[in-house]
């Protein structure tokens, strides 16, 4: 009953005040800020002459409904901390972006006027309601651009990591609440917060010219002890922070040697100290394509929730790296193989949920018909030699010499699977977490793919380089399955699934431009030319 009364008690106090803000004059005075009321003929005569998409107009209606329709933008001191704050944001917004959608001279203009007379016995009612109005308008379409992204079907996007729904009502009443150095109403990850960071660090560089370029025959820096090139060398890598210290002189020094190397880690390259061919490549990207990048990979990270799981693996496909975090950091790392480009290996999220010990490999159709139907017809004791056997729809083994191959051509009535054991394409494990592109991590018995730079490889299942970390990982708080008893099992040819509880989490994604875990700013070539399209949306080209 307390409770009711209180309520009531708060409606008709504002009902009263509303009610007396009825009846003042076109002028109010700057200490009855709270006074002030809006109500829907205004917000609906704003919009007539200044009109509108729909959903923006929804949202500010809703947004002074749910709040009695009272100023969000001002209290009984005038403007609050969130005006400026709002207003730094979409000059750093457009200063990042090198995007104008946000400016607005009308509003620059009404802000500068109740800043510079804070103390007016008299503000003009008609611009503060249209300051107000202005503010909440231009914060519905900046929170749908800035943090929502590109409008368009994830799947034309060949992305299948669902995106988190963004609730920007509760973001402005957390913005107009909050103090003026609390940034935590931005629905942004920390991956993009880190990122964007260096993006400004990049405008600065891109401002003052860029990064010079390197000319010269690389075979001989290679060998080389001393040159004046490596005077352009070190200004680009004192630019980029791989040297701290730029020493100006011609000589190839062992901090040049571990500037390169640190250069070569953050672009995946081989981690050699010389300047090889493919790092001075790397090192003539200009700033503009660097930007770019990192303006593709922020519209990704738009997509990525704010909240991400404590536990969680995640396999970034350009870079051929697994990732494991545990309570939000990084525990540990392998390198992977990913799809070549022709297959795929699709973005989305799962959630592993078992591992396979000796799996069978049920060969996917597409496979059986480009590559083992050819030999089958070539030789028919291909399967037998490989390990393989057939399989009819009920489940019963059928000699393969009893079929006839050669009256196939796009379409094999059979399942053709490779039993287990050490030569079998899965290696001696796989870790399943459910989708509909039938993905899976697994080991490999072709372990001497890890060793290369470049590893898109596969047909778009993801091969572990360390899967026995992986499994004693996922089964770590598991009593029944320790080390020995996996070994156990690994030493016969029986399949045997372990059920993993509780699931984790699993991302597949794709960045090209990243913020690590140090601190460092990495790039990868876009194996997939899926930065080329997604920048056809952005850049509109």
């Amino acid at each position: 009953m307390k409770n009711i009364l209180k309520i009531l008690l708060i409606a008709l106090v504002l009902i009263s005040c509303k009610k007396e803000n009825e009846g003042n004059t076109s002028t109010i005075k700057t200490q009855n800020y709270t006074d002030i009321f809006l109500d829907k003929s205004t917000i609906t005569t704003f919009f007539k002459t200044n009109p509108e998409n729909e959903k923006v107009v929804k949202e500010v209606n809703l947004f002074y409904k749910n709040r009695n329709f009272q100023y969000a933008w001002f209290n009984k001191n005038g403007m609050t901390q969130a005006v400026p704050n709002f207003q730094n944001q979409l000059q750093n917004y457009s200063n990042d972006f090198d995007d104008k959608t946000f400016n607005n001279a009308q509003l620059d203009t009404l802000i500068t006027m109740i800043k510079t007379n804070p103390n007016s016995s008299e503000i003009d009612k008609n611009q503060l309601q249209k300051l107000e109005l202005i503010l909440t308008t231009t914060f519905f379409k900046y929170s749908e651009k800035a943090f929502s992204g590109v409008n368009k079907n994830n799947r034309k996007l060949d992305w299948f990591i669902p995106r988190e729904k963004k609730n920007f009502q509760i973001l402005l009443d957390s913005l107009v609440l909050k103090d003026e150095n609390d940034k935590s109403y931005e629905p942004v990850n920390i991956y993009y917060s880190k990122l964007k960071e260096k993006l400004r660090l990049y405008r600065d560089i891109q401002k003052k010219g860029g990064f010079p370029i390197i000319k010269t025959d690389e075979e001989f820096l290679i060998k080389t002890e001393s040159d004046s090139i490596l005077l352009l060398v070190k200004k680009r890598l004192v630019l980029s922070g791989d040297l701290k210290k730029n020493d100006n002189n011609i000589f190839y020094t062992k901090d040049l040697a571990d500037a390169i190397t640190n250069f070569q880690q953050r672009l995946g390259l081989p981690e050699n100290g010389k300047l090889d061919k493919k790092t001075i490549e790397e090192m003539n990207k200009t700033i503009d394509f660097r930007i770019k990048q990192m303006l593709v990979n922020l519209e990704r990270l738009r997509w990525v929730p704010v909240q991400i799981e404590n536990d969680y693996l995640l396999v970034n496909i350009p870079e051929y790296k697994l990732h494991v975090f545990e309570n939000k950091k990084l525990i540990w790392q392998t390198n992977v193989v990913v799809g070549k480009a022709a297959k795929q290996t699709s973005i989305f999220k799962g959630s592993i949920s078992r591992i396979i010990l000796n799996p069978y490999w049920n060969v996917p159709n597409s496979i059986i018909i480009t590559e083992i139907l050819p030999k089958l017809k070539r030789n028919a004791n291909y399967l037998s030699q490989n390990n393989m056997e057939v399989v009819s729809g009920s489940g019963k083994a059928i000699k393969a010499s009893s079929i006839n191959w050669h009256k196939y051509s796009k379409n094999v009535p059979f399942l053709i699977r490779q039993k287990p054991g050490v030569s079998n394409a899965l290696g001696k494990m796989k870790f399943l977490f459910p989708n509909s592109f039938n993905i899976y991590l697994h080991d490999t018995p072709s372990k001497e793919l890890f060793d290369r730079n470049k590893r898109d490889f596969s047909h778009g299942c993801i091969r572990v380089e360390n899967p026995m970390k992986l499994a004693m990982y996922l089964l770590r708080n598991d009593k029944e399955w320790n080390q020995e008893k996996v070994d156990a099992v690994l030493k016969t040819t029986t399949e045997t699934g372990i059920s993993i509880k509780p699931n984790i989490p699993v991302y597949i994604t794709y960045f090209t431009a990243w913020v690590d875990v140090k601190g460092n700013l990495n790039f990868r070539d876009d194996i997939y030319n899926l930065d080329e399209e997604l920048a056809k949306e952005i850049f509109a080209e």
